[in-house]
């Protein structure tokens, strides 16, 4: 009978910490995601810029 117990606080711990542990895992997934987006966004916006500086100059 003590095995139901434990398997009980075992259940309501993983319930108390899985769930924010989840929700800390998806939010960093979607974080790195726009991270690369607007990774890629600025290296096209840094090429744009070389080519009007190099535009102006001639």
């Amino acid at each position: 009978m003590r095995d139901v117990p434990d398997f009980l606080n075992i259940m309501q711990t993983l319930g108390n910490v899985g769930f924010p542990i989840l929700i800390a895992l998806f939010l960093l997934f979607r974080f790195e995601v726009r991270i690369e987006h607007m990774e890629k966004r600025i290296q096209e916006l840094s090429e744009v810029i070389k080519e009007l500086r190099r535009d102006y100059r001639e």
